[in-house]
């Protein structure tokens, strides 16, 4: 039998189902076994809040030392939790293709948020969403929570909170069953976090070519295409992955939407910018890799959505965004 290959993972429940769909692919395409290497990070023993420890590596630190001291062959990170900078010696091997980058509310009685009573409460640990549950219902207390899906829901089920906001995708990686009643929110009025629903594969960069081979195997263009313009965005900001920012692009064919807000902290002021642009013609003749000669011939239209992120971000900048993000948590 040959050798299994290794996937590092967090010991929680949603990054061990990721990870097992991950694995399950890759045995499909490598012929090979793949094991499970359950490994913990800060982000599962460290119970402050997000917002206090910047959130910024939490979950992905531990398992890369893993990866770069051989303990494990590859990885699988929630991508909105990954620090944008990639280690020395670490390569995004595959972004597998999207999940619904949506986030829903959690309720026991249906009550859409922005019609939620005076005084309710709703949990959430992510500074994005709590500026948006500032605008989108005003009127109610946001409750700071960390833990697991199951937890969370249960604080809903108990009647301890009011309503709960999570990711559509994890809830739907763990074929998560409640009886609360959910309310998808939309991306054009509530758009999520750069790389919501997505996954990054990531391996050493010195890998066996077998094993780059394979991986690469998983990887969606679309998905990468848009997940670049949107780290971008984070980058250029110099705003960490906890940071009260959106930022959600989808490919049309050669072209592609990208769609970013920077929020202040209590939901008073947003900055926003909703741009469409053409990856594969004049974008890259302006940005991309070379002249209208080299676009023709294919220069890397990752490069080209890459600029356009950087560009997106400077125009948010210009308007004011700095004054909204803490550098403090820069990536």
């Amino acid at each position: 039998m040959s050798t299994p290959i290794r996937l590092g993972t967090r010991r929680s429940a949603l990054a061990q189902a990721q990870s097992g769909h991950v694995a399950t692919a890759l045995e499909k395409l490598s012929g090979r076994p793949v094991e499970l290497v359950p490994i913990t990070s800060e982000g599962d023993t460290n119970r402050a809040s997000l917002s206090e420890i910047g959130g910024q590596g939490i979950f992905a630190t531990r398992l890369r030392e893993a990866l770069l001291a051989g303990g494990c062959d590859f990885l699988v990170h929630s991508l909105k939790d990954l620090p944008t900078a990639v280690p020395e010696g670490l390569v995004i091997a595959a972004t597998p293709k999207r999940e619904d980058p949506r986030d829903v509310v959690l309720t026991r009685d249906g009550v859409p948020l922005h019609e939620l009573r005076s005084g309710s409460t709703v949990g959430t640990g992510s500074p994005r969403r709590i500026a948006q549950v500032h605008r989108r219902a005003p009127g109610a207390e946001v409750v700071d929570i960390r833990g697991n899906v199951d937890s969370r829901l249960a604080r809903v089920v108990s009647g301890e909170l009011d309503a709960v906001i999570l990711a559509v995708a994890g809830l739907s990686r763990l074929d998560a069953r409640t009886p609360l009643q959910r309310e998808e929110l939309g991306l054009a009025e509530w758009p999520t976090a750069p790389g919501q629903g997505s996954l990054a594969v990531e391996t050493r960069a010195d890998a066996p070519q077998e094993l780059l081979d394979a991986l690469a195997g998983l990887d969606d263009r679309d998905t990468r295409l848009a997940i670049t313009v949107e780290r971008a965005i984070l980058q250029g900001l110099d705003a960490g992955c906890q940071a009260p920012m959106a930022a959600h692009a989808i490919v049309h064919g050669s072209s592609i939407r990208v769609r970013t807000v920077v929020y202040a902290t209590d939901g008073g002021r947003r900055i926003g910018l909703d741009v469409t642009e053409d990856l594969n013609g004049e974008y890259i003749r302006r940005n991309g890799s070379g002249n209208g000669a080299d676009a023709a011939d294919g220069a890397d239209p990752m490069h080209a959505a890459r600029e356009l992120g950087f560009t997106v971000a400077r125009r948010l900048l210009d308007q004011g965004a700095a004054g909204l993000v803490s550098r403090e948590q820069s990536s």
